[in-house]
């Protein structure tokens, strides 16, 4: 006669089983992302492209276009057009908050051009 099973033993292999396909999952979607799982195909197959961009130009760009798209088709629709308008006030804020990168280049620049004024007011012979 077979012995029954642990029911203990039994939920704790199931469980090993899951974190097992959980921590393969992860592994195969932190080498495209931790977004990816999310995406379809056609999307991950745009995302490297969208890493590449830097800054919010076409965000900006593309949210007034699809603000503008909304309101010749819903002229009468005033909450969409108050999300429209928070959406691009949000974007077009953001874009002129400098990063810690930025304000380092920007510090690296001027620290640049100062030497270069020194150079010219104080030539060395």
């Amino acid at each position: 006669m077979a012995k029954p099973k642990d029911k203990t033993t039994a939920t704790e292999a199931k469980l090993g089983r899951r974190r097992s396909k959980t921590k393969a999952i992860r592994a195969k979607n932190s080498k495209r992302g931790f977004y990816a799982q999310a995406l379809s195909e056609a999307e991950q197959v745009l995302l490297p492209e969208a890493k590449e961009i830097e800054g919010l130009d076409e965000e900006i760009a593309l949210l007034r276009v699809k603000l503008t798209s909304a309101l010749e088709e819903q002229p009468d629709n005033m909450s969409l057009m108050m999300r429209g308008v928070d959406l691009l006030v949000k974007a077009v804020a953001a874009k002129y908050r400098l990063s810690k990168k930025s304000r380092e280049d920007l510090a690296d620049a001027i620290n640049e051009v100062l030497k270069e004024i020194g150079i010219a007011l104080f030539p060395s012979n």
